[in-house]
């Protein structure tokens, strides 16, 4: 497996030979395919559709670009005057379409979005065992190849606005994007990386004299990333085509601009060089290429989350999908044997190149795969779903909180009602947000989806042709029957209690004490 780095890179690079034409609805692809390849080799394209029917073309070498934006020409516009801004995006239409009709031929369309549920729940009866349902959710969820390369151009679109002003900088996305845990139809966060500037000025000093730029200094590394944001964010709306509902956010804790770009159908959220979220995507990444079982059951409980309203796509004092990979990834640590390392563990095999110290928070943790242990590990998606739900249905939340960098229960260090570490800096915890009823709505779905698991019937599935496994517990719980599912969560509870004390008899009275306390 490639690095993290080594992936951005590659991709980055392939971003830049992207070009997006937008078609006609009767199109001859062959006829396309020839004009274009005249300006140099096509190395690969698909179609997709968002408001009309669109080309991702790569070339294989960037200077085809630039010979077929000298021969493409400026539109015409009698009622409004264009802006001459001259992107990789372009209209291809047909000199005589009636004539050519006859020509047009079927074009196969890249899915951008996933299945709806129904759908899904449909497929996911027709497997042979929760785990195969599973890995068939993360089929169907997970971003394609296309999607990828399409959100990738997206930052280099931005990039060619912020060029003009900072000839060394980058946009890279970050979070879902790049982290191996982005849904098809996740927002794209990007932002406006200017490393490689701060190499070049080291580089300078470097001999027996010193030549530095002239530039503006400004009393604070938030009110540079202001004044920059606000900048691009002023270019997107005014020069940009297909920027739409361009916000500036730049009061925030994290300065940003809020974007939709209409022609690639993506949310966009475009910040300045956020180094820990970019250590975070690069963990995560590591974590979801070590053992296939990772993103299968994130995805799995992410799914599962959303359709029992435990997860909401407008911030609130729900649990975020952040927060509830960091769960999965913490119940992996805790497996016997565990089935990913701890942060701590990852630390240990850095090299020199990984060590990362960013605003006084150790980062370092290491970046080639090969150098991690693969797990001995054995079980199956079917166990581990159950256990997840076991688990954290009975979880001591009010004493215990989740610690990833060591991978164990630590006392909270304050009162709310989730904690879980911030994996870097050591003083956040990522889900302060959530309240108390939201997390015991969680705690009571947890135990009500363990509950399913455990009664599940082979018979059943197979005459009755009910939604059994995964599919039964995507179907929100208590609509028919809400006291039904009380009783069960308080079953459970108490089943839960009653083997405590049994496996706690041998132990002294002080020891059983505090476990009826819990």
């Amino acid at each position: 497996k490639k690095t993290f780095t080594e992936v951005q890179t590659e991709r980055l690079e392939q971003a830049e030979r992207i070009v997006l034409i937008k078609c006609p609805s009767k199109l001859n692809e062959n006829k396309l395919l020839q004009y274009l390849s005249s300006h140099g080799n096509v190395k690969s394209h698909f179609f997709f559709e968002n408001r009309g029917i669109h080309a991702v073309i790569e070339f294989s070498e960037r200077s085809s670009i630039a010979s077929l934006q000298d021969a493409i020409g400026i539109p015409s516009a009698a009622d409004h005057h264009v802006v001459p801004f001259k992107s990789r995006l372009f209209t291809f239409t047909m000199k005589n379409p009636v004539s050519r009709a006859a020509e047009e031929t079927p074009i196969h369309l890249s899915p951008q979005s996933h299945i709806p549920l129904k759908e899904l729940i449909q497929k996911l009866c027709q497997a042979d065992s929760i785990s195969s349902q599973m890995y068939i959710l993360l089929n169907e969820h997970q971003l394609t190849e296309e999607n990828t390369k399409l959100r990738y151009l997206a930052c280099s679109l931005i990039r060619d606005f912020t060029r003009a002003y900072f000839p060394d900088s980058t946009v890279k996305p970050f979070g879902s994007s790049v982290n191996t845990f982005g849904k098809l139809g996740c927002d794209v966060d990007m932002f406006l990386d200017f490393h490689d500037t701060q190499k070049h000025a080291t580089k300078a000093k470097k001999g027996p004299f010193e030549m530095e730029y002239q530039m503006r200094r400004l009393p604070s590394e938030r009110l540079a990333t202001q004044r920059i944001l606000s900048v691009i964010g002023d270019c997107l709306d005014n020069f940009g085509p297909g920027y739409v509902n361009v916000q500036k956010i730049l009061n925030a804790r994290c300065p940003l601009v809020k974007f939709f770009h209409q022609p690639t159908g993506f949310q966009c959220d475009l910040s300045v060089s956020n180094s820990i979220a970019i250590k975070c995507s690069e963990l995560l990444y590591i974590y979801g290429c070590l053992d296939s079982r990772v993103r299968a059951l994130v995805f799995t409980i992410r799914c599962w989350a959303r359709v029992h309203g435990l997860t909401n796509s407008i911030p609130g004092t729900w649990i975020t999908n952040f927060s509830l990979t960091m769960m999965v990834m913490f119940f992996l640590q805790k497996r016997s044997p565990p089935i990913i390392p701890t942060l701590d563990q990852l630390k240990e095999l850095a090299g020199e190149k990984d060590k990362h110290v960013i605003g006084g928070y150790d980062c370092s943790f290491v970046s080639d795969l090969s150098k991690i242990k693969p797990t001995k590990n054995t079980e199956t998606l079917d166990t581990l779903l159950g256990d997840f739900f076991e688990y954290f249905g009975n979880f001591d939340f009010r004493k215990n909180s989740l610690n990833l960098r060591k991978g164990k229960e630590v006392n909270k260090p304050e009162s709310s009602p989730l904690y879980i570490w911030n994996p870097f800096e050591q003083d956040l915890n990522i889900s302060k947000n959530v309240n108390q009823p939201q997390l015991e709505k969680f705690v009571a779905t947890a135990r009500e989806s363990a509950w399913i698991l455990q009664k599940e019937d082979e018979t059943r599935r197979t005459i009755n042709q009910e939604p059994w496994g995964l599919a039964a517990l995507l179907i929100p719980f208590g609509k028919s029957n809400p006291s039904k599912m009380k009783n069960r969560t308080k079953g459970m509870g108490s089943e839960t209690i009653r083997s405590l004390l049994d496996s706690l008899k041998l132990n002294n009275a002080s020891s059983l004490q505090k476990a009826v306390g819990k």
